[in-house]
């Protein structure tokens, strides 16, 4: 998004910047899944062995019991084939890419991070009678980022392949409530009544991951990063948001500069400052996402576009 500006592009220091978030995420996944795969494999005549990855990164009660308390993140490493790595991956690839740059790596992990522990925690407490049960699978954090894209892209239309055949263009606040429609049916005729069959999709897991970026959006970004016109979408219906009053419109205030007009303007910045405060900006950018800039460092940008651009 960034690097195809052409200020961004003036140094070749910036055509080597460091591995995005969503990069090593989708590698970590793939990597657990081909570690989970050769210990399957290699030693499927050593149950104690090949289930050996399943039982140090899996999520369950007598992890939970045994001070494993990595497994609430770790369980999103493992899936249970590889069409499940394919769907969760591929939902998180398209996802992470549009929020990614909203909220800069160091959010994203923190998000991505969230949204599993989230996930397994409300799952551990559904399914706290159920103690043969385990959970894999990074779905939480895929549907959280797509909650978390809804968010902030509620009517931006977007086309999903139905049963991976059929196209369709959808809103994403659309594609979001039907999702969650769809996990809270599944929680509570299936899980929640432990029918058989209910406990193979963790309904409850991709609810706390979305209740995760709910709270995200709602708690953190709306009220740090608020639009200067302090008008942010939601996914609820306008009869549950309420009505708001409009705005009041300041009054434009004028100031007479008295001051000698022979006072000699301010000198611009040279090209090496300016320069390096576009690194800054940038290396903030990385960090903590575009939404964190000024209005001051955005019109560095717009400036910065110009001048460093001339030869």
């Amino acid at each position: 998004m960034f690097s195809e500006r052409r200020y961004a592009r003036y140094d070749n220091d910036y055509d080597r910047r460091p591995t995005s978030a969503l990069v090593w995420l989708l590698c970590a996944l793939a990597a657990g899944f081909i570690i989970q795969l050769i210990f399957e494999r290699l030693f499927s005549n050593t149950p104690g062995v090949a289930n050996f990855p399943t039982y140090a990164a899996a999520c369950s009660l007598d992890a939970l019991r045994g001070l494993r308390l990595w497994t609430l993140a770790s369980y999103a490493l493992l899936h249970a084939g590889l069409l499940h790595l394919l769907v969760n991956s591929l939902m998180i690839y398209f996802m992470g890419r549009e929020v990614l740059p909203l909220l800069g790596n160091g959010r994203f992990f923190a998000v991505v991070f969230a949204a599993a522990a989230g996930g397994a925690l409300l799952w551990l407490a559904v399914n706290f009678n159920a103690t043969n049960e385990q959970l894999i699978g990074a779905s939480a954090i895929a549907v959280a980022l797509l909650v978390l894209f809804a968010c902030f892209n509620p009517d931006t239309p977007i086309t999903v392949l139905l049963f991976f055949i059929i196209p369709v263009t959808i809103r994403p606040k659309y594609l979001a409530a039907i999702v969650i429609a769809f996990d809270l049916f599944g929680l509570v005729f299936y899980e929640l009544p432990g029918r058989e069959g209910g406990l193979s999709v963790a309904y409850s897991a991709h609810i706390g991951g979305a209740l995760v970026a709910f709270g995200y959006y709602f708690l953190i970004h709306r009220r740090e990063w608020r639009n200067p016109d302090s008008v942010a979408t939601s996914l609820l219906p306008g009869w549950m948001r309420g009505k708001k009053k409009p705005a009041a419109i300041a009054t434009p205030k004028y100031k007479v500069n008295m001051t000698s007009s022979s006072a000699p303007p301010a000198p611009a910045p040279s090209r090496e400052a300016l320069r390096a405060e576009v690194d800054r900006i940038l290396d903030k950018i990385n960090t903590r996402g575009f939404a964190s800039l000024t209005d001051a460092e955005k019109h560095t940008l717009d400036t910065a576009k110009d001048v460093l651009s001339e030869r």
